[in-house]
């Protein structure tokens, strides 16, 4: 039996195109419909099979038991108050953003049935023409659980759609999220973008796997992680003042020409790194 009779995803682009293509294989809801603002992105998702139907409107969440926020963060909060007169009282609300202290916000005091969900999933790419099956497999998803008391039943739902869709879940509070995340997210797709802008353009043609590596989320949408970097500032200028401190010391010990020093900051890290599962 399905958990859902009817899921409703706004944004149907890499995240959301990929969960409506994981739900409908699952057969986890009896329909599958999406919401966009371009017509293109509607009529790809058709004919992808992640949705059974879609609108430019958000009417068509109307008699929905599920309602999935998969838009940048700022598009969540901004949209919020748009969809209250097609919610029924019962029903589910939960999103895929990134940061989870600003949403839950401005969500958990309109929908008393807001579970905050964050798939650590996905790719730099984006759009529903690169959503596919599986991606949530052998991944980790966050619930986030705010000020609200959220009932028992709805928060055992979404955990068990994303048990279902491959995701391990662990629960934590919004600003616990973000707090982790600042460093294990955040800073990385900040370094990413810093290191590639200061690498001169006539250099790029010496480019070998270790740049492509370490600068592949480089390649992510500004759009989105914009919002994602603004709406968790102060945690990441925490993470980003612990970056320039660990940077600040491989640049001494380089500057000293202090092997010693410099090899031991290398082996601390390679340490940390091998323990990365």
């Amino acid at each position: 039996m399905p958990l859902f009779n009817k899921v409703a995803i706004i944004g149907v682009g890499l995240i959301g195109g990929s969960l409506g293509l994981d739900i409908k294989k699952r057969g986890l809801a009896r329909e599958v419909v999406g919401i966009s603002r371009h017509k293109e992105s509607i009529a790809l998702a058709l004919k992808k099979k992640a949705i059974d139907r879609g609108s430019l409107s958000l009417s068509i969440i109307k008699g929905a038991d599920l309602v999935i926020f998969a838009t940048p963060v700022k598009t969540i909060i901004n949209l919020r108050e748009s969809i209250i007169k097609y919610i029924s009282k019962g029903c589910i609300i939960t999103d895929v953003g990134s940061t989870k202290d600003a949403i839950s916000n401005f969500l958990e005091g309109i929908f008393p049935n807001y579970v905050g969900s964050h798939p650590l999933a996905g790719s730099e790419k984006r759009g529903i023409a690169n959503a596919s099956l599986g991606i949530f497999d052998g991944s980790l998803c966050v619930l986030t659980l705010g000020r609200n008391k959220v009932s028992s039943a709805s928060l055992k739902k979404i955990k068990a759609m994303w048990n279902k869709l491959g995701a391990k879940t662990i629960i934590l509070a919004p600003r616990e999220h973000d707090k982790y995340l600042a460093f294990a997210s955040h800073l990385p797709h900040i370094s990413a973008y810093a290191l590639i802008d200061s690498i001169p353009r006539k250099a790029l043609r010496f480019s070998a796997g270790g740049l492509k590596d370490a600068t592949r989320i480089a390649a992510s949408d500004p759009l989105l992680w914009s919002d994602i970097l603004l709406t968790n500032r102060d945690n990441l200028l925490k993470a980003i003042n612990s970056f320039e401190h660990s940077l600040k010391k491989i640049k001494s010990a380089v500057k000293a020409n202090d092997a010693k020093s410099l090899r031991k900051i290398l082996s601390q890290s390679k340490i940390k790194r091998d323990s990365v599962e």
